[in-house]
Parts: C-alpha cells; sequence; structure tokens
C-alpha cells in the first residue's frame, strides 16, 4: 500500500531506506533488503530520535571491528550494528546534553553508562591524542598548525608522567586536558568558513529536532552549541582531547 507523503510511516520508511543504502555501500555494493524484523528494528531507532548519521556511524564502528578479525566472509545484516548504533547514540546525547529528553517512554536513562565503559587509561589515551594529532599537523589543512604544535608539546610533556598521577595531581592534568580540548575547537571553529558553519547549524537543528519540542529554550540553546562543536569536530578529524 502507498503512503501519503510526508506522515510518519512515510518518515520511517525515508529514514530505512537511508539506512539500507548506506549499509549497502559500506558491504560493497551487496543490498541486503530492510524488511520485517529488521525494519522494525530500524524504525525503532527512528522513533527514538536516533539521527541518521548517529546510525552511520554505529555502523562504522561495527565494521572497523569486523574487518579488524580479518577478510570478510559474508555481507553484514542491519541487525548485527544495533548495539553499537545505541553505543554511538549514547555518546552523542551525553555530548550534546539531550540525556532526558530523549528517554521514551518506560526507558530508563543511565548517564553513567559510558564512564563505565571508559576506553583505556590516562597514558594510552595521552599517546594517541599525540599520535592522531601529529597526523593533523602533516595534512593539507594548514589553518590549525600553531594550535596543534603547542597541544602536542603539551600532551608529550604530560604523557611521560602521567601513569603515576593520583588524586589533585590527576584532576589538575584532567583540567588541563579540557581546557585544550575547549582551545582546539575554538581555533577549528574560527577557522571555518561561512557557508561551513551554515550547514553545520542547520545539521544540528536537524539531529536535535526530535527533542527539541521537551526541552527548555535555554537548554536546546546550549545542546545546540554543542551539537555544532560536535560536528566541527567530525568535520575536520579532530579528537576529544578531554578524559572524564
Amino acid at each position: 500500500m502507498d503512503l501519503p507523503p510526508g506522515s510518519v510511516n512515510d518518515d520511517r520508511e525515508t529514514y530505512c531506506r537511508e539506512v539500507e543504502a548506506y549499509l549497502c555501500r559500506k558491504n560493497d555494493g551487496h543490498l541486503i533488503r530492510i524488511v520485517g524484523p529488521a525494519f522494525e528494528q530500524v524504525c525503532g531507532w527512528a522513533t527514538r530520535g536516533i539521527p541518521v548519521k548517529i546510525v552511520f556511524r554505529g555502523v562504522d564502528r561495527y565494521f572497523e571491528r569486523y574487518y579488524a578479525k580479518g577478510p570478510r566472509r559474508r555481507p553484514v545484516r542491519v541487525e548485527f550494528c544495533e548495539a553499537d548504533v545505541l553505543d554511538v547514540f549514547d555518546d552523542w546525547k551525553r555530548a550534546v546534553g539531550v540525556g532526558a529528553a530523549a528517554q521514551t517512554d518506560g526507558e530508563p536513562v543511565d548517564e553513567d553508562a559510558a564512564v563505565l565503559r571508559k576506553r583505556g587509561t590516562l597514558p594510552a589515551h595521552l599517546d594517541r591524542l599525540v599520535s592522531r594529532l601529529t597526523a593533523l599537523r602533516a595534512g593539507r589543512d594548514r589553518s590549525l598548525d600553531a594550535t596543534l604544535d603547542d597541544i602536542v608539546r603539551e600532551l608529550d610533556a604530560a604523557r611521560a608522567g602521567s601513569k603515576g598521577l593520583r588524586g589533585g595531581a590527576r584532576e589538575a592534568l584532567l583540567d588541563r586536558l579540557r581546557g585544550l580540548d575547549a582551545r582546539l575547537l575554538q581555533a577549528a571553529r574560527a577557522g571555518c568558513d561561512a557557508p561551513t558553519l551554515l550547514r553545520l547549524d542547520a545539521e544540528a537543528d536537524d539531529q536535535l529536532a526530535p527533542f527539541r519540542a521537551r526541552m527548555a529554550a535555554a537548554v536546546y540553546t546550549q545542546s545546540k552549541q554543542a551539537c555544532i562543536d560536535r560536528l566541527i569536530r567530525e568535520h575536520l578529524h579532530l579528537p576529544v582531547i578531554t578524559f572524564d
């Protein structure tokens, strides 16, 4: 049966077809239709307000692990990606501050879930940061060179003694990492041209649209800025310096 244009079902169908097309590309052109239980599963993501680009990142995360195991043997089905999609969605909610607004009826909100799943140690985090920021320094975009140089030097010095830090000394380093992260984002934002900022502004509105009606104006403004910051970070492939 044809769906009336603009209906809720039409929106869900479009959402599922976008996910299906993305999964097809990830599967090197092999199309696995999202139908039956898989369709209901993906519709559930849409109902929860999971932005479709967050779904894409969850699919990417699954494929990264899949490739790490060696040559692929069969196409990946969307059902396999749900844990990663929900994990990325949890990260996104926490980053943009929509945890309470994203709650669906009867679903508890666990804001500490990702903290319990914290990946790696502080020294390992600093090692990864130095590696990634150094790689960015060698890229074609040179607008952040001075900022990246300063941050890499500071992180390189900090990681030497980070393993044994405890108490106030550790908290002081964590606070400094938050400051460096804010500095990097500020420099990145200043380096974006007007068309890019307008595009990211519109994308932030689109991602937050399912939650806007449940958010106070001040909360929405704060969440939108956090969402724009996240999009800028993704646009420039910037790592998160903060370690909480």
